[in-house]
């Protein structure tokens, strides 16, 4: 059934900060006509240290405060919530696509290697539940994967902190495991969190040439033109979409981290700040 009715209405993307900013960002390029909402549950960032119950209920919340406003689509711009709460919204809301960002980025590194040896980088929270791991084994089996933590990569981005020796020095002591000899293989390296795509000219400078980078907010978005498409549900009029922003907390704050993650200023009084506590599953 086409849902081109439904093609006005904007797209729902939330993550638990600032960091799903560059998902939104690569949506806005590739897609400049589409509405978008952006909810970042700054009140109880970061979720990769919270248990998957717990991630699963905040992702559930997130899920039904973008619902009421009626979006034609729901992107999940956060990995720990891509790895735990995917299915559970897919199965709160059949009747609209649902994307995450690890599935896009497993079926882009297992497109761009050659070797079939990936490297991915994360936050520990995303390296220890092996979302990404699994998510590539399961598309190529044959492939060796390396996951290593880079969550000072988090701190780096979200202070603008993107270029410099010094940042190039941090880069090459996050990314040293993957230039040991029994790692030297990777020809492929998953940017696996939302943070990650600030700091890419750094981290290919250290990587070199030779290693593909998957950045997971394009190849997200990718994933969202290509949903919009089959789905029937791309807006087609030719003027630039609305853009609206929620928050749980700290507004100010997210204002002035954004400015690293989106392309367009964000003014602090266009930032709503939201209760989505209340909301049940």
């Amino acid at each position: 059934m086409s849902l081109a009715h439904n093609a006005h209405l904007p797209i729902g993307v939330f993550d638990s900060g600032v960091g799903g900013l560059t998902v939104l960002n690569a949506i806005r390029q590739r897609l400049p006509n589409e509405n978008l909402i952006y909810l970042g549950d700054t009140a109880r960032v970061p979720y990769g240290t919270k248990s998957a119950l717990s991630v699963t209920r905040y992702a559930e919340q997130a899920a039904k405060a973008l619902m009421e406003r009626k979006i034609k689509m729901l992107v999940i711009a956060c990995n720990t919530a891509s790895a735990v709460a995917i299915e559970p919204l897919q199965y709160l809301y059949p009747d609209i696509p649902v994307i995450g960002v690890i599935g896009p980025g497993a079926d882009a590194s297992c497109d761009a290697t050659q070797s079939q040896h990936i490297g991915v980088i994360a936050t520990e929270g995303t390296v220890n539940n092996q979302a990404y791991q699994n998510a590539i084994l399961e598309r190529l089996p044959s492939a060796s994967v390396v996951a290593h933590p880079c969550s000072l990569f988090v701190a780096l981005a979200e202070e603008g902190w993107h270029k410099g020796d010094l940042v190039k020095q941090i880069a090459e002591a996050c990314l040293e495991p993957f230039r040991h000899a029994d790692h030297a293989m990777i020809d492929t390296l998953v940017l696996g969190c939302t943070h990650f795509p600030a700091l890419k000219e750094v981290i290919g400078e250290v990587m070199g040439d030779a290693v593909s980078l998957v950045d997971s907010a394009e190849v997200t978005a990718q994933e969202v033109a290509n949903r919009l498409q089959i789905d029937d549900l791309s807006n087609t009029r030719m003027v630039k979409g609305d853009v609206q922003f929620l928050v749980t907390d700290g507004p100010t704050r997210f204002a002035r981290v954004a400015q690293h993650f989106f392309s367009d200023p964000i003014p602090g009084s266009e930032i709503q700040l939201v209760d989505i506590q209340h909301f049940a599953h």
